[in-house]
């Protein structure tokens, strides 16, 4: 559960500097007490009377050394002494012994849990990424590191050292009169009590707030990805209709329930505040009429009073940005304490004597189960042997546990019970980074980043000379389309590969796979969604990499796995036919079923 605690520690890097900078800050704010009490000294003086003891002191220490009269010249000169020490000279110190440090502190610490938040990112399991969408996650991460980088300036540069003022104010009015001092104590006690018990009940509202602005943003980012969807359906306006609903609701929230009380909280501030400083007027004017307090220390009091006051207003306003901003913090720190998921990787670059394997591609599978529920089992009990340089074709029905048999065996999920084999080694205890560099897959929708064609054949192997990207491309028939764009493998792809077809995109991964030379090559219906010149173009692309390591078909239509050593047919997570193509079509079981509405052009169920 994130709390305050949370926040704090964001900053857990920078805890001397921003003592320092803080208490820097807060010096500087009880200077500015200097200049109200030299004033009120001065009145004195001018009115001759006389002066506090500790400034006697100081004048005469200084008339003897300086060889000259003690009078209220030499006093005069001593309190505009003062009043310059505290307001010139200190004028260009204060940016760099306290502003300097607080933004300082503030990028840095944006700049490392930014690193954060990528390494987070990169290992939260698969699951967290089916339930959350990319423009929920980044606006989560966006208004968390923001609100935090804003809000250590004006609280650790201002709200802090605010109060540490106006606590120097009351040590001043206790010793001019106390009763003020205890009156001026209990007032300012009662307004921010009653400000921060309002703004807790408005945090709970902008919490509620934020999800709903979360499932806002979230649906728009859908609506980018999916434009093309939106626009081959015409329902542009329905989509506008529904965002313009949502919106209007968070504006009837924003102004009807958190403005409206941030109002009202701020009308009882203003009138109490005027009413307390009313109240301080008459107290000190009577203390003074009653000569319990001269007319120097009446301007001092009323003085400093003020600034007191006075400072109730930016302390409750930054009081009240803290809290609009409180609740996107505290989900930034739910995200960042989300566990890693099973498959986390050591995110350090790993040195030159790391482990690194190389596998005869030989694989078994010992009574393996899973379920991404506990109660519903999607694979169920399967043994199986792929020899080395095997080509084994999964199949069956949709749902059969096809494509987590392909997650299990990149160590996406662990095994509910039983296990995996390569090269006789249990997957499970192998370095899990140098591990999956071993594996490469192929997925139905390959994934293409925005930069040249070069860029992302060499994304998995950086260091591959330009020869070995020529060959996987010649394998991967890539070569057949790089010639008909205008600057070759250096043609920038566009966002998510915009630029390439379906088929061209396909062709790529799998010339991305042959460039970093795998022990096992898996192909997640790869396939499926294309037309049947580019279906045929990857299938021959396909056979040119069968019995050049082990490779591992996952396929809806039949006609790509024909070729293959071995077909494993799955059906409700269970393997109930084993054998080539001529086999399991003389077995007249669930395969030649599947065969035949394939042939037929039906789609499987």
């Amino acid at each position: 559960m994130s709390s305050i605690r949370d926040i704090l520690r964001y900053f857990r890097n920078y805890w001397r500097v921003a003592i320092f900078s803080i208490t820097a800050s807060s010096v500087f704010e009880l200077l500015d007490l200097v200049v109200p009490y030299a004033i009120g000294q001065i009145l004195n003086v001018l009115s001759d009377r006389p002066i506090d003891k500790p400034l006697q002191i100081l004048g005469g220490n200084l008339a003897n050394f300086i060889s000259l009269p003690h009078n209220s010249t030499l006093n005069l000169g001593i309190l505009l002494g003062l009043i310059f020490l505290v307001t010139v000279v200190r004028a260009p110190a204060q940016p760099w012994f306290a502003n300097w440090f607080h933004w300082v502190i503030a990028m840095a610490a944006r700049r490392d849990r930014s690193g954060e938040v990528i390494s987070k990112i990169l290992n939260l399991p698969l699951a967290f990424y089916e339930e959350n969408n990319p423009g929920r996650i980044a606006g989560r991460v966006a208004r968390g590191l923001a609100n935090h980088t804003w809000t250590y300036p004006e609280i650790a540069g201002q709200l802090i050292p605010k109060l540490v003022r106006v606590s120097g104010i009351f040590v001043v009015l206790w010793i001019i009169e106390t009763r003020i001092a205890i009156a001026f104590f209990i007032s300012f006690v009662l307004i921010l009590g009653f400000t921060l018990k309002n703004l807790r009940a408005i945090i709970r509202k902008e919490e509620a707030l934020e999800k709903y602005m979360e499932n806002t943003e979230s649906r728009t980012s859908e609506i980018i990805t999916n434009i093309k969807t939106v626009k081959a359906f015409a329902t542009e306006a329905t989509e506008l209709k529904r965002q313009q609903q949502r919106l209007e609701r968070e504006y009837q929230v924003i102004i009807n329930r958190i403005h409206r009380s941030y109002i009202h909280l701020e009308m009882w501030q203003r009138s109490v505040i005027q009413l307390s400083m009313f109240g301080v007027l008459v107290a000190t004017l009577l203390a003074t009429i009653g000569d319990r307090i001269s007319l120097g220390y009446f301007v001092t009091a009323l003085t400093v009073s003020s600034m007191a006051y006075a400072e109730l207003e930016p302390i409750s306003a930054l009081a009240e940005v803290f809290a609009r901003r409180y609740a996107s913090m505290i989900r930034f720190h739910q995200f960042m304490q989300k566990p890693d998921g099973t498959d986390a990787v050591s995110l350090a670059v790993p040195s030159q004597k790391a482990t690194s394997y190389r596998f005869t591609g030989k694989i078994q599978l010992e009574n393996l189960s899973f379920g991404y529920d506990g109660d519903r089992p999607v694979l169920r009990d399967l043994n199986l042997l792929i020899e080395p340089y095997q080509t084994v074709a999964i199949v069956g029905r949709s749902g059969s546990g096809k494509s987590t048999l392909v997650k299990l065996l990149f160590r996406y999920f662990e095994p509910t019970s039983g296990r995996i084999l390569i090269d006789e080694e249990d997957i499970s205890t192998l370095d899990i980074t140098q591990y999956r560099k071993r594996l490469a897959i192929v997925h139905q929708e390959v994934d293409v980043f925005n930069g040249t064609l070069l860029d992302n054949l060499t994304y998995g192997n950086p260091h591959a000379s330009f020869s070995q990207v020529e060959k996987a491309c010649e394998i991967a028939r890539v070569d057949r389309f790089v010639s008909d764009f205008p600057n070759g493998y250096y043609t920038v792809v566009g966002e998510r590969g915009m630029r390439l077809s379906g088929g061209q995109r396909q062709r790529l991964g799998i010339a991305r796979s042959l460039i970093i030379d795998p022990d096992v090559l898996v192909f997640d219906e790869a396939t499926s969604s294309l037309d049947y010149e580019s279906e045929r173009s990857i299938q021959l692309a396909m056979r040119s990499v069968f019995g050049t390591r082990t490779t591992i078909v996952i396929a809806h239509r039949l006609s790509t796995v024909r070729d293959a050593d071995q077909i494993v047919v799955l059906d409700s997570g269970k393997i109930i036919e084993v054998g080539n193509h001529e086999e399991l079509l003389a077995q007249k079981g669930l395969y030649r079923r599947l065969h035949s509405l394939s042939e037929s052009g039906d789609l499987l169920a």
